[in-house]
C-alpha cells in the first residue's frame, strides 16, 4: 500500500512539473547599482531552488519562473540582496544597494568593468563620497592612506598635483601612473572636481594592467564621473569654507642667539667680530611670510533620468590662498554626462570635462629659513625694505622683496577641455560593439613682469642709501597646447552557459599627443620702465625691440594598439584571465616599433567548494595570482624621441678664413631600442569572515623592469649611447583589513587599515661601476633607486690626541672640532673610497588607520597614514657659498674638548664638515593625522516641509598633527624617480580647517 502512495504522489508531482514546464514565463530585465551603473555577474535566483543565472556584462539577464508568485532573489557580493515577486511583470529592473557589512565588488577595469569576484587582481575602489568633502583640489590627494600599496606624497603648494607611486620606484626615468578618466588616458587629473566623482580604482597588479600595454607598469587609476541616478530629479549643492596655516616651523635662532654663535664663528675664522650697529633688528622672516590662508570650495549638481535619458551636470569652484602671503589659486570646472538610450539595442552618450584655472605666483620659503633675523624689516623713515648685511647680501634677498614687490607679478592661467562621444550597440543577444571617440585639450598662457626693486642700505655711504637691486623692468610671455586625441573600438562577447561565465573582449585603440610652446621676453627702453599693469605686460606693446627674444619648441607622438582579453568563471568557483595587447609606437624604427604585452591570472574561490560549506568561520575566500609584461613610456620628455637624438655642437671646422660650426648627434642610439618592460607577479587571497564583518586581503607582488633606457658613456672624445639596458626590482607585501559592525540599528562602526612593505633594488645599470649621480642621491647596482650616499659619520675630533688614534684623513685637513668619518673600507685612511649608503629615501613599509562610525544623524571619520625606515637629505642650510641663519641645533655645537660629540665647531671654512655625509641625514619615518571629519545628518521628517530631500553639517580638520623627528617643515618630501627625499626648504604642508555643509532637494 504504501508503495502505491509514493507511486502515486511521484506521477502526481511529474504531472505537477510538466505542467509548470509548459507554463513558464520568461522574465528578463536589468539590475544595475544606486549609481546607474550596470552589475555584471549578479545573481538571479529562482527562491527556494538551485535554478538561477548570472547577469551579462550590461547587468542584463533572463531567466524561466513557473508561475507568477514565483520570487526572485537579487544579490552580489558586496550588496545587499533584493528579493522581488513577479506577478505579472516581464521585464523586471532591480537596483541593489551597497551592503555595508562588504565591500563593493563592482570595478572599472581596462575598457570595461566587471564583478570583482571575477577576477583575479588586486583592485582598490574608493567611493567618490570619500573624496568630495575633502578639502583637496586633486582628487587623489584624498587617497594618501588608504590604499595598500599606493604613495602619495601631498604638496602644500595650493593646485600642485602629488607625487603618486604605485608598488615603488620602476625605472629611473619615472615613475607617474597613468589615469584613466572615463576611458580616456591622461597624465594628471587636475581638471577634475572631487564632487563629480562616483568612484576612483587603482589598479596594481599584472592582470589588470596589462591591458594598458606601454603605459602598464606604474600602476592606473581610474576615475568614473557621475551619472544621474535612474527615476529621480536631484540637485546638490555643497559648500566648504576654511583655512591652512603652518603646522611646523623650521627652529632657527633670534638675533642674540645669531650673535653669540656667529661671533664664535668669526674667532674660529681668525676674523675681527662683526659690526652690529646697522643690524639691531630681531624679526623671524617665517612669521613675515607666512599666513593663514582661506579656502572655498562650492560645488552645484544638476541630474535627472528617464526610460531613454540619463542627464548629470555638475559646476565647482576653487578659491584657495597659500599659506605665504599673496599666494591664490582659483578654478573653475563643469561636468556634463549625458546618455540617450534609443532603444534595448542601441545608445549614444557624451561626456565633457572642462576647467579654467588662474595660478597662483609661487613663493619659496627658502629665503626665510636662511635670513639673518639681526636684519629689520624695513627703514621706517624711507617706508623701503631693509636689505641684508653683507655677508649674505649678494645671495639672498629680504625674503619680503619677493612676497611684497613681486606680489601680482605674472598672470599664469590654465584652460583644459575633455569630452568623449560614445555609440553603443547589442546584437545577436551576447555581443555588443562600442565606438569611443575622445578628445583633451589643454591650453596654458602666462605673461610675467620683473619690476624695479630698490631696497634700503644702511651701509652706503652718503644720504641716499637707497640700494637698486633690480635696475631694468623686462616682460617674459608664454602660451603651450597639449592636443590628444584617443578613438576605442571595443567588441565584446558575453554568454552564460551551463556553470560557464565567458566574457572575451577585443579591440583597436589608437592614441596621438603632442605638445607646442613659444615664449619670448623684452626688456625696457633707456627711456622709461614698463608699468607695473597688467594690460602693458605684452612683448610686442612694450620695451625695447632689440632685446626682444624668443624660442619654442614642439613634439608629437602616435600608437596605435590590438587588445584583447578574456574573463573565464567556472561555476562561480575557478577563474582565468587573460590580456593581450600589441603597441605600435612612432617614436622608435625597426623592430622596435611593436611590441607585445599581456597577462595571465587565475583564481579558486574556495569557500564555494562543497568541503568549505559545512565551516561557519570564513564566509568567502579567494585564492588568486597573476603574472604578466607590462610597458612602461611614462618616462622624461629628453626621450619623446629616443630613436631620433637632437644635435649638439661640436668641434667646429676652420675652412681658410671662414670658421663652420659643427653639429653632431646628442648621443647614438641602438637601432632596437623599444620602451621598457615589466616583468610583474603576483599571489595573494581575499576572505570575508566572521558573518561578513571582516574582510582580509593579502598580496605579495614582485616586479622586474627589464630594458630600461640608459645612456651609456662613451669613451674619451665620443657621445655616450642610448640603448635597453638596467634592471630595477620591486617587491613586498600588501596587507588588507575591513571591520564592519552594527552594533544596533542606531550605531555602526567601521575600522580599516593597511600595510606595505617595499624592497627597491637596482640589479643591473649599464656598465659595472657607471653611477647616476644627482647631488647627494645616487642609483647605482646593487642599491635602491636615489639612496643617500656620502661618509658616515663617527663622531667629532675632541682634541689632538684623537688624530692620532684615529685614520687619517686624506680628503682634507681636519682640526679639532671637525666632523669624524669612519674609515668603511678598514684601509686606515679616511678617502672617498669610504663613501658608502647613508640613507634611503624609500620606506621599510608603510600603512594607513581608518575609523568610522554612525549614532543615529551623527557620523564621526578619522584617517591616520605613516611611512617608516626612510631617510631625508637636509639640504637647504648645507650650503657655503653665504652666511646662512642657525638651526636652534647648533647652540650645541663643538667649542671645546667634550662640549658636544655630533654638532661640529662653527666655521665655514671648514670644508670637511660640509661634505655629503650622515651629518645631514634625517630620520623620514613619520605618522600623520591626516583627516578628523564631524558631521551631522538632519532627519527627513525635519526637512520634508521645506522640500529637502536631505542636508548634513560637517567639520574637517586635515593634517592635524604630525609625529615626526624631522627638522623641516614636512618629512613628506617627493621628487623625481632618481633625486627625491631631497629637503631643499620644502613647501609646508599646512593643518587645513573647513566647515561644509551638503544638501540635496
Amino acid at each position: 500500500m504504501k508503495e502505491i502512495v509514493r507511486f502515486t504522489y511521484l506521477l502526481l508531482f511529474m504531472c505537477t512539473c510538466g505542467y509548470a514546464q509548459a507554463q513558464e514565463i520568461s522574465i528578463s530585465g536589468k539590475v544595475t547599482a544606486s549609481d546607474g551603473s550596470a552589475l555584471p555577474g549578479a545573481s538571479v535566483l529562482l527562491k527556494g531552488t538551485t535554478t538561477g543565472v548570472p547577469t551579462d556584462i550590461e547587468g542584463n539577464f533572463t531567466i524561466q519562473v513557473p508561475s507568477p508568485t514565483s520570487v526572485l532573489v537579487f544579490s552580489m557580493i558586496g550588496m545587499a540582496p533584493k528579493e522581488v515577486t513577479v506577478g505579472t511583470q516581464t521585464n523586471i529592473e532591480v537596483v541593489l544597494e551597497d551592503d555595508a557589512k562588504a565591500l563593493n565588488e563592482v570595478v572599472v577595469i581596462g575598457y570595461g568593468t566587471a564583478s570583482k569576484r571575477d577576477l583575479t587582481g588586486s583592485i582598490v575602489t574608493i567611493k567618490g563620497k570619500d573624496v568630495a568633502d575633502k578639502p583637496v583640489v586633486n582628487p587623489v590627494a584624498a587617497l594618501q592612506g588608504r590604499v595598500a600599496g599606493l604613495s602619495v606624497v601631498n604638496s602644500g603648494r595650493p593646485g600642485e598635483s602629488p607625487d603618486v607611486r604605485i608598488r615603488g620606484t620602476n625605472s629611473i626615468n619615472g615613475a607617474k601612473p597613468v589615469y584613466i578618466v572615463d576611458g580616456i588616458l591622461n597624465d594628471n587629473i587636475n581638471f577634475i572636481n572631487p564632487a563629480d566623482i562616483e568612484s576612483i580604482e587603482v589598479l596594481k597588479d599584472p592582470s589588470s594592467l596589462a591591458i594598458f600595454g606601454v603605459r602598464g607598469a606604474n600602476g592606473a587609476i581610474a576615475i568614473t564621473t557621475k551619472k544621474a541616478k535612474p527615476g529621480q530629479l536631484n540637485v546638490n549643492f555643497n559648500s566648504t569654507v576654511g583655512f591652512k596655516q603652518v603646522q611646523k616651523r623650521i627652529s632657527l635662532t633670534n638675533a642674540d642667539q645669531f650673535k653669540e654663535l656667529y661671533n664664535e664663528q668669526l674667532t674660529n675664522q681668525g676674523s675681527a667680530p662683526y659690526n652690529y650697529a646697522n643690524w639691531t633688528g630681531n624679526t623671524d622672516w617665517q612669521d613675515q611670510i607666512f599666513q593663514k590662508g582661506i579656502l572655498n570650495y562650492d560645488n552645484i549638481s544638476i541630474s535627472g533620468a528617464t526610460e531613454k535619458n540619463k542627464f548629470y551636470m555638475g559646476l565647482g569652484y576653487v578659491n584657495e590662498e597659500g599659506i605665504i602671503k599673496h599666494e591664490q589659486y582659483q578654478k573653475i570646472t563643469i561636468n556634463i554626462n549625458d546618455e540617450l538610450q534609443v532603444s534595448k539595442a542601441l545608445k549614444f552618450g557624451v561626456t565633457f570635462n572642462a576647467y579654467k584655472a588662474n595660478l597662483p605666483v609661487n613663493k619659496n620659503v627658502g629665503s626665510a629659513i636662511v635670513a639673518a633675523p639681526i636684519a629689520p624689516i624695513r627703514d621706517e623713515a624711507s617706508g623701503l625694505y631693509h636689505t641684508l648685511p653683507d655677508f649674505q647680501r649678494a645671495q639672498v634677498y629680504n625674503p619680503l622683496v619677493d612676497v611684497e614687490l613681486q606680489k601680482g607679478t605674472a598672470v599664469n592661467r590654465e584652460y583644459r577641455a575633455v569630452g568623449s562621444i560614445y555609440g553603443q550597440v547589442y546584437f545577436l543577444k551576447d555581443f555588443n560593439f562600442k565606438a569611443s571617440l575622445y578628445a583633451d585639450y589643454g591650453f596654458n598662457t602666462g605673461r610675467s613682469y620683473q619690476p624695479l626693486i630698490t631696497v634700503y642700505n644702511p651701509e652706503i655711504v652718503g644720504e641716499d642709501k637707497r640700494d637698486n637691486l633690480v635696475r631694468q623692468t623686462s616682460v617674459n610671455q608664454y602660451q603651450n597646447i597639449y592636443p590628444k586625441l584617443q578613438q576605442d573600438y571595443l567588441l565584446t562577447y558575453a554568454k552564460t552557459f551551463g556553470k560557464h561565465d565567458l566574457t572575451v573582449l577585443g579591440g583597436v585603440t589608437t592614441y596621438y599627443s603632442g605638445y607646442e610652446s613659444t615664449s619670448s621676453s623684452v626688456q625696457q627702453g633707456t627711456s622709461f620702465a614698463i608699468p607695473n599693469d597688467p594690460q602693458y605686460w605684452y612683448v610686442d606693446n612694450v620695451g625695447d625691440p632689440s632685446t626682444k627674444r624668443g624660442s619654442g619648441s614642439a613634439w608629437e607622438s602616435a600608437t596605435l594598439s590590438y587588445l584583447g582579453r578574456v574573463l573565464y568563471n567556472y561555476d562561480g568557483k575557478y577563474l582565468l584571465n587573460g590580456s593581450f595587447r600589441r603597441d605600435g609606437s612612432s617614436a622608435f624604427t625597426g623592430s622596435g616599433r611593436w611590441q607585445n604585452f599581456g597577462a595571465i591570472g587565475a583564481g579558486w574561490v574556495v569557500s564555494e567548494e562543497d568541503f568549505f560549506k559545512n565551516q561557519g568561520v570564513i564566509d568567502y575566500l579567494k585564492i588568486k595570482g597573476s603574472w604578466g609584461i607590462l610597458g612602461s613610456q611614462n618616462i622624461d620628455d629628453r626621450y619623446r624621441y629616443p630613436a631620433y637624438p637632437t644635435l649638439t655642437a661640436a668641434n667646429s671646422g676652420v675652412f681658410g678664413e671662414n670658421i663652420v660650426a659643427a653639429l653632431q648627434n646628442e648621443y647614438l642610439y641602438d637601432p632596437n631600442l623599444r620602451w621598457e618592460t615589466n616583468r610583474a607577479f603576483e599571489a595573494g587571497f581575499e576572505a570575508y569572515t566572521l558573518n561578513n564583518r571582516l574582510f582580509l586581503e593579502a598580496n605579495y607582488y614582485n616586479k622586474l623592469t627589464k630594458n630600461m633606457l640608459a645612456l651609456i658613456p662613451g669613451a674619451a672624445g665620443t657621445v655616450p649611447g642610448l640603448t635597453n639596458t638596467g634592471e630595477v626590482s620591486n617587491q613586498g607585501i600588501e596587507l588588507s583589513a575591513n571591520w564592519n559592525q552594527d552594533v544596533t540599528s542606531d550605531f555602526s562602526y567601521t575600522i580599516s587599515g593597511n600595510f606595505t612593505t617595499l624592497n627597491n633594488k637596482v640589479r643591473k645599470l649599464a656598465t659595472t661601476g657607471f653611477d647616476i649621480i644627482n647631488g647627494a642621491s645616487r642609483t647605482t647596482e646593487g642599491y635602491p633607486i636615489g639612496y643617500f650616499w656620502g661618509y658616515k659619520v663617527a663622531g667629532v675630533y675632541q682634541n689632538d690626541v684623537e688624530f692620532v688614534k684615529s685614520p687619517a684623513s686624506s680628503i682634507g685637513e681636519v682640526f679639532p672640532g671637525d666632523l669624524k668619518y669612519e674609515d668603511v673600507n678598514g684601509d686606515g685612511f679616511i678617502t672617498e673610497a669610504d663613501r658608502t649608503i647613508i640613507g634611503n629615501p624609500t620606506p621599510d613599509f608603510t600603512y594607513g588607520l581608518n575609523f568610522s562610525a554612525t549614532y543615529k544623524g551623527f557620523d564621526l571619520a578619522i584617517g591616520g597614514q605613516g611611512v617608516f625606515g626612510n631617510e631625508i637629505f637636509r639640504q637647504w642650510n648645507r650650503g657655503t657659498f653665504a652666511q646662512f641663519n642657525y638651526q636652534t641645533a647648533r647652540l650645541d655645537r663643538w667649542n671645546g674638548p667634550g662640549t658636544s660629540n655630533w654638532e661640529p665647531i662653527l666655521n665655514t671654512g671648514r670644508s670637511n664638515n660640509y661634505l655629503i655625509s650622515s651629518y645631514w641625514i634625517e630620520d623620514g619615518s613619520y605618522f600623520r593625522i591626516r583627516n578628523v571629519q564631524l558631521g551631522y545628518n538632519f532627519k527627513k521628517e525635519a526637512l520634508e516641509r521645506l522640500k529637502i530631500k536631505s542636508l548634513r553639517l560637517f567639520v574637517n580638520a586635515q593634517n592635524l598633527h604630525t609625529f615626526t623627528n624631522s627638522t623641516g617643515y614636512t618629512p613628506e618630501i617627493g621628487g623625481s624617480a632618481i633625486s627625491f627625499g631631497v629637503d631643499n626648504g620644502t613647501y609646508p604642508l599646512p593643518a587645513i580647517y573647513t566647515f561644509g555643509l551638503n544638501l540635496n532637494f
